[in-house]
């Protein structure tokens, strides 16, 4: 039994997600039915983390073990394998890797890093729908960068978290807020990127700290409404949820692994 580490590149668009649902498409389901069509073994795959419906991803991480008998079978050929059984669908698997049996895609996660695109121009973007996140007025960045730094650091992120989340606690350490950008076109468009890196982030945390600092962007929220949003706790507190369509798991990091960003 042999354990591989996989390295998934994907567009979340027309999937429920990565999570395997019954009846309908999801990332989970695709890689675990190419993995079938490959050996013939019905094989559960454990990610890092799930994404929601519309989520893309550079760089999502997961794991399986396979028994492929006294065949031997490097990552290379794993991956195209596999990846020819994904066909037509957008997913791809970028690497896959042999390590070691107690290796775990979720629990062994040390960081992850999230970015967000923002198309900022009148015209909504004919080749990159649901790719990004497209805001037609324009956005004062220099007061998002203010109002993100309120949200470094170890604070409970209530206000930030969906109210279906499951996990037992609100406490979170966000390392790094970073907000950027660069031009779109020859039009005056703009593209904003939005990186998040922390351990772990609740469920929506990302997209709902997007949607506040939009506001901000906007000219509807201050800086200092950004704190006080973040310490009333309180979910009604916070902005609008982002769009899932500008979303993307960029990177996740593990003890001794030196991982390439991967560049949108």
């Amino acid at each position: 039994m042999t354990r591989w580490k996989l390295t998934i590149e994907y567009s979340g668009t027309g999937f429920s997600g990565w999570q395997r649902q019954d009846g309908v498409s999801t990332i989970q389901a695709a890689i675990e039915n190419a993995i079938t069509k490959f050996c013939g073994q019905d094989i559960p795959i454990h990610a890092a983390g799930r994404t929601d419906a519309g989520v893309h991803a550079k760089g999502q991480i997961a794991h399986f073990d396979l028994d492929y008998g006294d065949r031997s079978i490097t990552g290379f050929e794993l991956a195209k394998a596999i990846n020819a059984h994904l066909l037509p669908q957008p997913i791809a698997i970028l690497k896959a890797e042999n390590v070691h049996p107690e290796f775990h895609a979720r629990f062994d996660a040390q960081n992850k890093l999230y970015r967000y695109r923002i198309l900022q121009r009148p015209a909504m973007s004919a080749l990159e729908k649901n790719r990004m996140w497209h805001i037609r007025h324009r956005l004062n960045l220099e007061a998002m960068q203010d109002s993100a730094r309120h949200l470094l650091g170890h604070h409970d992120f209530t206000t930030f978290r969906d109210s279906q989340c499951q996990a037992k606690s609100s406490l979170r350490t966000l390392d790094s807020l970073n907000i950027t950008s660069k031009p779109y076109d020859d039009s005056d468009g703009l593209e904003i990127h939005i990186e998040a890196q922390a351990q772990s982030f609740l469920h929506h945390q990302v997209r709902n700290m997007v949607g506040s600092l939009s506001l901000v962007g906007l000219g509807k929220w201050s800086p200092q409404d950004m704190k006080t949003a973040l310490d009333a706790k309180d979910r009604k507190a916070g902005g609008p949820t982002a769009p899932a369509t500008g979303l993307y798991l960029v990177r996740i990091d593990y003890p001794n692994t030196n991982a390439a960003e991967h560049k949108i």
